[in-house]
């Protein structure tokens, strides 16, 4: 994969964002938590990854480019609350009622679990697969997994087994 150069201006507005948001927390808290690592290699279309057990923080550098101020406002707090609850309460839903409180309340911001970015620069090969409401795109990865016999998918909505091909709506 080739690397994306990131101006260090905007690398320095993502430490400062980083280091403002902890230095909150850490009063608010009346806590002393380090500064997390932070690194650029986060891929696909996450916008960035808390890993806890490292204490790092990964974004993704090119939606970083495409969406600089959403990064700085919202992606570095998102993952910053990931560390922070895990830290303070263990291991928690990861978007749970803990993450909500330390997003809204320590660090306020507004707690929104996905990002809204544009994603085509960063997508790869999808797999269109249907259940009886929706077409889906599996990644490749998934495609795979399923064809392999090692997982099967379920639509969130309608409950039913992916099925490969092309979306058909259900006569009715």
């Amino acid at each position: 994969m080739k690397s994306v150069r990131l101006p260090i201006a905007l690398q320095q507005a993502i430490m400062r964002s980083l280091r403002e948001k902890l230095q909150q927390a850490n009063q608010r808290l009346d806590s002393d938590y380090p500064e997390p690592r932070l690194t650029w290699q986060q891929r696909g279309t996450a916008a960035g990854t808390a890993w806890l057990q490292s204490w790092e923080i990964r974004l993704n550098p090119v939606l970083l480019l495409e969406n600089q101020q959403a990064f700085i406002d919202e992606v570095v707090p998102h993952e910053l609350a990931h560390l922070l609850v895990w830290r303070r309460f263990g291991r928690v839903a990861p978007h749970g009622k803990e993450w909500k409180w330390m997003m809204e309340t320590i660090l306020e911001v507004p707690a929104r679990r996905t990002h809204q970015f544009e994603v085509a620069s960063v997508q790869g090969k999808t797999f269109p697969w249907r259940c009886r409401c929706q077409q889906h795109h599996l990644t490749v990865r998934r495609h795979n997994r399923v064809l392999r016999g090692e997982t099967e998918y379920r639509c969130v909505r309608c409950g039913e087994r992916l099925q490969p091909g092309d979306y058909q709506p259900a006569a009715g």
